[in-house]
């Protein structure tokens, strides 16, 4: 399944803006720009978590704001920025990030405590 969905205007959700979201089964592709064209990927596999976030604006328009908080290193917080079908596609990409990292078979850790520079069982790893 593939999603395409323009970034629109808050105000009256128009798509008078020149990016453009593409979400498949393996990658997340964002073109943007007129006259400087940028493409930016990020594999499924790499996204950890999926935020949705809806202003008072958005919902009256029926659009939403998805961050895809990953480990790309060119986007840690990729946001996919007054779309439509915003629940739906946040679903999609949860789902599928899952079943690429099983594919891929990626091991995902996480930290406990919330720090991400704590190592393995509470200690911090110091290089003095």
């Amino acid at each position: 399944m593939t999603y395409q969905e323009k970034k629109r205007t808050a105000f009256l959700g128009l798509p008078w803006t020149f990016t453009i979201y593409t979400i498949t089964d393996e990658i997340i592709t964002v073109n943007s720009g007129f006259l400087n064209k940028t493409e930016n990927d990020c594999y499924l596999y790499k996204v950890i978590d999926v935020r949705l976030e809806t202003s008072l604006l958005e919902r009256i328009f029926g659009l939403g704001t998805i961050h895809c908080f990953s480990s790309d290193v060119t986007h840690p917080d990729l946001r996919i920025q007054h779309i439509r079908k915003a629940k739906e596609i946040k679903d999609y990409i949860l789902h599928q990030s899952e079943e690429a990292r099983l594919k891929r078979k990626t091991l995902n850790t996480q930290s406990l405590d919330g720090n991400p520079m704590t190592g393995m069982m509470g200690r911090t790893d110091s290089c003095d």
